[in-house]
Parts: structure tokens; C-alpha cells; sequence
């Protein structure tokens, strides 16, 4: 039979399994094993004993979040929200995080709130093998180019302006898309783009890529593009080559239907109706019409057959061949596909014999 002094000690050690469980639970679910039945029945049970049972436990598994530094804490969905103001600056130099924190909190939107406390304690871009805002630019969560801008906070995003403007770096083709697409517009995080424009960070030949195709197709009418053009940048420079993981300019606007930018591109290099170079010299050129004929190619299928006759309109040659196949032409690519497009692409002609038979019917009016 239990005395007062057992009972006493189980619910005391009930208590500390609770909070164990609160701390522990939180990095994995060993702590819910160590239940109040098991522990009751020793009254000698200590929190030593219980974090000790805990590892045993997770051998092999997540790190307990108990175990980990402010840092890691921080920067780990498995422990639980940041606490701002919980980040140690000794943890910070000696983190055994793997990856720089900085990339780690920056490419995924959950760890945003915690850029600003993470350079407040010194975290400085240049102690990451890459730009962060490159990696954020490149990562599977923004392959568009756009991640979604509005929940990020103020601070977050003064955090990731002060990134561009402190990281040389950061002027990069990719970093342009992100910074000058819809979401980043409406946050106001284009601002460095004006920053590296007035410094002469975007003069024609300081940077290695076009900037004019690196733009999100959507700020081709903004003044920072008309900047851009009355600084010596061209639209046929931005079809060059260029290190980065996302599409040229004018790829993207096809891919995506985008009228304006398509309109904008093709005044100012007609050729690309029929033809778009090649990325690398090792690479073939493509052609637009066939492009656009390839399922999956673009965002909304359902504008296939006007974005055929956009370009028909535009000078794009159906016959035109086919670079890695100079037997084949858009036309023949079309019948092979059995596409819908291909009445728009070769349409069917009327007999001679018939059509001067239905014009001259057609003249002498009903009843002649």
C-alpha cells in the first residue's frame, strides 16, 4: 500500500513527465510513451531519469529539441514557433547547424520571422557558401520565381533587402526575377533594384547577364525597365546566356500567356516568332509555335489555340523547320501531335473550281 510520501512523490513525478512531455513532445513522440502508469509505480523517478529514458528512447532518431541550440531551435519546424529573443549570439558562431542560417531562414517562409533577430546577432551573408537570396530565388518553394510575398513581416522584409544591398552576390540573374516579381513588387521589395541601378551595380558589362531578361515579365512596363533601356540595355542582350536556374524572360511569358510582355519582347526582336536562340552554345535553338504545341508546356492550356494565332499574327512561318529535326516543320510537328492548332496552322483550301463558282454566285445575288 502507498503512503502519503509515495503518493506524493508519483503525482510530483506525474508533473515532471508533463512537462516532459511538453518540452519533448514537441521534437518527437517518445515523450507520450513514458506514460503516468509506468512512472506512478517508482516513486524514485527523477527528471534526470526522464530525459535519460527520453534519448534511450529516440536513439538513432530527431535530435530531442532540448538537445539542440537556440539556433537550430529556431530554425527547426518540429520545435515549435520562434520565441523572438531567444537566439544566443554564442550559438550563433558555434552552431553545428548544418547549412548558414541565414539560407536556411530565408528560403523557407516559416523561418522568415527569425531573419531579423538572426542578423541583429551577427549572422552576415558572407559566411554562406552562396547568396541566401540566391538559394530563396533557386529553391524548389519559389520555382516561379515568386514566392508569396504577404506574409512575410516589415522586418522580414527590410531583413532581405538589407541581404541584397549587403551581398554582392545577390546581384544575380535569378535574384532579379524575384525581386522584380508581383509579390516582391506589392512588398516593396524591389527597392534594391533602383539601389544597384543608381550605384552602377547593372551598367552594361559590370554584370553578366541581361537584366532586361532576368525581369519578371510583368515589370517590362515599369520605370525601372525603362531605366534599364536608356542605360544601353537591350532586349536582344537579354536573350543571352547567363548563369541562373530560372527560364529567360521571354520563355516566361510564353509559358504563361502574357500578352503585354510577349508584344513587348517580339517588337523589339521580331525573330521571335519563329525563332528563340539558344541558353548555352552547346543547346539548340527552339521554335515558338512548336514550343507552345508541346503539352504541358504552357500554364494555361486553354489558351493554346490564341496563343497560335498570336503568333501567327506576328510573322511566325508555320513551315518554318524544326532545329533538331530540319525534316520536320511546326505544321508536320502538329499532325504528328493531332493537335486542334493545326486547322490554324495549315488550313484546308478551298478548290479553285468551287471557289470562283461560289464568288460569282455570290455576286449575282439570290434568285440570279
Amino acid at each position: 500500500m502507498w503512503t502519503i510520501q509515495s503518493r506524493f512523490s508519483a503525482l510530483a513525478v506525474a508533473g515532471l513527465l508533463a512537462a516532459a512531455a511538453s518540452l519533448l513532445g514537441g521534437c518527437t513522440t517518445a515523450g507520450v510513451l513514458l506514460t503516468a502508469a509506468g512512472v506512478a509505480t517508482d516513486t524514485s523517478v527523477t527528471w534526470e531519469i526522464v530525459k535519460h529514458l527520453h534519448g534511450r528512447m529516440t536513439e538513432g532518431g530527431d535530435t530531442p529539441c532540448h538537445r539542440l541550440d537556440s539556433v537550430e531551435r529556431a530554425l527547426n519546424p518540429r520545435c515549435g514557433a520562434f520565441v523572438p529573443g531567444s537566439l544566443l549570439a554564442t550559438d550563433l558562431r558555434h552552431s553545428k547547424l548544418q547549412g548558414c542560417a541565414l539560407t536556411v531562414a530565408v528560403r523557407d517562409p516559416r523561418f522568415w520571422p527569425v531573419l531579423p533577430e538572426l542578423i541583429a546577432k551577427g549572422a552576415l551573408p558572407e559566411s554562406c557558401s552562396q547568396s541566401p537570396l540566391v538559394e530563396l530565388a533557386q529553391s524548389a518553394a519559389s520555382s516561379d520565381g515568386c514566392p508569396d510575398f504577404s506574409a512575410a513581416s516589415p522586418a522580414a522584409l527590410e531583413s532581405m533587402r538589407w541581404l541584397a544591398l549587403a551581398d554582392a552576390r545577390a546581384i544575380h540573374h535569378d535574384v532579379v526575377r524575384l525581386l522584380s516579381c508581383p509579390s516582391a513588387l506589392r512588398a516593396g521589395l524591389d527597392a534594391p533594384l533602383a539601389a544597384w541601378l543608381a550605384q552602377g551595380d547593372l551598367d552594361v558589362g559590370a554584370v553578366g547577364f541581361g537584366p532586361l531578361g532576368a525581369l519578371h515579365p510583368d515589370a517590362l512596363g515599369t520605370p525601372f525597365a525603362l531605366a534599364l533601356e536608356a542605360r544601353g540595355h537591350t532586349a536582344r542582350a537579354g536573350l543571352g546566356g547567363f548563369d541562373g536556374a530560372q527560364p529567360r524572360g521571354f520563355e516566361l511569358a510564353l509559358r504563361g500567356s502574357h500578352w503585354a510582355a510577349l508584344d513587348w519582347w517580339i517588337a523589339r526582336v521580331p525573330e521571335l516568332a519563329n525563332r528563340v536562340p539558344p541558353v548555352q552554345h552547346n543547346q539548340l535553338a527552339w521554335v515558338p509555335p512548336a514550343r507552345v504545341l508541346t503539352p504541358n508546356f504552357l500554364t494555361h492550356s486553354e489558351s493554346r489555340a490564341e496563343m497560335v494565332e498570336f503568333l501567327l499574327a506576328r510573322g511566325a512561318n508555320p513551315w518554318q523547320k524544326l532545329p533538331h529535326d530540319a525534316g520536320s516543320s511546326v505544321v508536320q510537328y502538329a499532325r504528328m501531335l493531332q493537335s486542334p492548332q493545326l486547322v490554324l496552322l495549315d488550313p484546308p483550301v478551298v478548290p479553285t473550281v468551287l471557289a470562283a463558282t461560289a464568288a460569282t454566285a455570290t455576286a449575282a445575288g439570290p434568285g440570279q
